[in-house]
């Protein structure tokens, strides 16, 4: 049986785990740089996967609901994703004074790892 809502939250976890493995593999990298610059990965990483979290939370955790409520899920999930992401961002860069290049190389390391996570999703062919 089908039930796209057990379908999200599955692919919802399988994505945080893909960040967290190639995040984890770039903060260890770059420990030779230095604790900062490990932690600045950690911090830009963890920031889109916090987000990414969230998102799957207020999005996919009303069920089944009528469009204008699912569609308001989604538009709040995404805006709340988007401020956790920006906020963390600004804290470790500006608050923190941690490298800003590590920062975004871990965010762009996550949402790279998102799109593997998803385009990987399919099992049988289907799009």
């Amino acid at each position: 049986m089908l039930n796209p809502l057990a379908a999200g939250s599955r692919l919802v976890r399988r994505t945080i785990a893909f960040q967290a493995v190639a995040v984890a593999a770039l903060s260890l990298a770059l420990l030779a740089k230095g604790p900062a610059w490990s932690l600045a990965a950690l911090a830009g990483g963890g920031a889109i996967a916090a987000g990414g979290a969230l998102y799957g939370v207020l999005a996919l955790g009303g069920g089944i609901a009528p469009a204008i409520g699912a569609l308001a899920r989604l538009v709040l999930g995404l805006l709340a994703k988007w401020l956790v992401v920006i906020a963390t961002l600004f804290i470790a860069i500006a608050v923190a004074k941690l490298p800003a290049l590590a920062v975004m190389g871990g965010a762009v390391v996550a949402l790279v790892a998102q799109v593997l996570a998803m385009a990987s999703g399919h099992r049988n062919g289907n799009p």
